[in-house]
């Protein structure tokens, strides 16, 4: 025939290729050896640039073709309903110390109420072995409830009831635990839910819960916080005492619509999860795997193989390959340095950023915690394309950002006077410090979960619950800390 067809077998799809596009490759080769050799003209080598980037096109259609974008879409809105609930909180956090009664300690308490949100995960555990529920009744049961808190919270925020002697928000800590039992049980049940499709999908699903972060982060930006705190005279007494309160401006919009927005993205996500769901043309994107109850699986198209920390542990691109199984020492390691990044970023850095970032403004503090949501898809992105997921990198990237987190602590021990308080380069280091140890935390963590994604059996449930461990532990310890030891002091600007 004129213009004859070849198929080539891939791993998922068979691709179609003509032989005219067969001799266009031939002749590219050919140009390359060519322009090697140093016999190419100029005008042969725009036409070598050219075959470069329609080959590059070639390549990115190829990648496109072998997955769907119906399943990415879903994925990353479906991922978006993990954490968008508590980071939206965090976002609103320095808009919520000037109105509610727990003031710059309501980031500890906020830490603490998602740890005990562990009760979620713990339940579900439980449940599985007692008395088995089908994992999908029970992820509708969760996103519904992160639409119902997210709307009543919006509304309900503010209201206080006298308990332990003092005013306390009641109501607002009754939505911030609906919204942590969603995040919290989505680590040992959303992404596990995952593991039932190809590996492709489990990257796109981590971007969308990297926006949980990044959308009400920017969101936050747009609402802004309407400026720092300012001093104003209010009474000044007969023996010459002068009396100052704090003003702090208006931003652009109300923590209400905030949290009206944030419902809206609960609602996006329940929808996703339903077409994941239900839809038949989904399930055709399914891994060769047999799935047990409580997200085990057991994948059988691939041979297994022990590798020492030095090499890489990659996505195997057909069946011929083999997966690189990890040694029990390499295993173990990486769970204990997941439970301890999460120990850092999760708990101990949020509860004591306010100490260390409003002495410089609120300003100061509400880019720290929105570039810091910012930094996790950020994290995600970067990570598409660094595909790499060798140990000894993640060892290294551990290393380097334990500077940014020590400099983050100095800043919170030593308020109200941190260093280069009242500087632009104090403010400038203090936010790119709380950014990056946020971002590091989130690459290394993106990275120790691709690779367990490989191991099969329940690694990633295992990922889940020393994600869920090392949190609960920092939460406890740094609640203490900010609470009972006095050694975090909050920075009052008219004092």
């Amino acid at each position: 025939m004129e213009n004859e067809i070849y198929t080539i077998e891939r791993r998922d799809k068979a691709v179609s290729v003509t032989q005219d596009q067969l001799e266009h490759n031939v002749a590219f080769a050919n140009q390359q050896s060519s322009y090697r050799s140093g016999s190419e003209t100029p005008n042969e080598s725009s036409q070598l640039l050219t075959g470069r980037m329609r080959m590059n096109l070639t390549k990115f259609q190829t990648v496109l073709g072998n997955r769907s974008l119906l399943v990415d879409v879903l994925a990353i809105f479906f991922g978006i309903g993990t954490w968008v609930g508590i980071n939206s909180l965090w976002i609103q956090l320095p808009l919520l110390v000037n109105v509610l009664p727990e003031s710059w300690y309501l980031a500890s308490y906020l830490v603490i109420i998602v740890q005990i949100a562990n009760i979620g995960p713990i339940s579900y555990t439980l449940i599985q072995k007692l008395c088995p529920i089908p994992d999908n009744f029970i992820i509708y049961g969760l996103l519904a409830l992160g639409v119902v808190a997210g709307w009543f919270m919006a509304f309900y925020y503010q209201v206080t009831a006298y308990m332990f002697e003092a005013e306390r928000s009641l109501l607002f800590f009754v939505f911030v635990f609906c919204f942590a039992l969603v995040g919290c049980t989505s680590s040992v049940l959303f992404m596990p839910y995952f593991g039932r499709f190809r590996d492709i999908y489990l990257i796109t699903y981590l971007i969308g819960e990297g926006l949980s972060g990044l959308l009400p982060g920017i969101l936050g930006l747009i609402q802004g916080v309407g400026g720092n705190a300012q001093c104003i005279l209010t009474n000044s007494t007969e023996t010459g005492e002068v009396k100052k309160t704090e003003y702090h401006p208006l931003p652009r919009f109300s923590t209400q619509t905030f949290f009206i927005i944030v419902t809206s993205l609960f609602v996006s996500s329940l929808v996703a999860y339903i077409l994941l769901d239900r839809l038949k043309s989904v399930r055709k994107e399914y891994a060769k795997v047999k799935i047990s109850h409580g997200n085990k699986y057991h994948y059988h198209d691939h041979e297994e193989q022990v590798v020492d920390n030095t090499e890489e542990t990659k996505a195997p691109p057909n069946p011929t390959e083999k997966v690189k199984k990890l040694s029990n020492l390499n295993y173990r390691a990486l769970l204990l340095l997941l439970g301890a990044v999460c120990m850092i970023s999760n708990a101990i850095v949020p509860s004591i950023m306010p100490f260390g970032t409003l002495p410089y403004g609120n300003i100061t503090y509400h880019l720290s915690v929105t570039l810091s949501s910012i930094a996790n898809p950020l994290a995600c992105f970067i990570a598409v394309f660094l595909t790499g997921t060798s140990i000894r990198n993640i060892l290294t990237l551990t290393v380097i950002s334990m500077p940014f987190v020590l400099y983050s602590i100095i800043t919170s021990v030593m308020s109200p006077t941190p260093p280069l308080i009242g500087t632009a380069l104090g403010e400038l280091l203090v936010i790119f410090s709380w950014t990056l140890v946020m971002g590091f935390a989130s690459y290394i963590r993106l990275k120790i979960t691709t690779i367990f994604r490989q191991q099969g059996g329940k690694s990633l449930v295992w990922v889940g619950a020393f994600t869920q461990i090392g949190s609960f532990v920092g939460s406890i310890l740094s609640f203490g800390l900010v609470n009972y030891t006095g050694i975090f002091e909050s920075f009052r600007p008219c004092d």
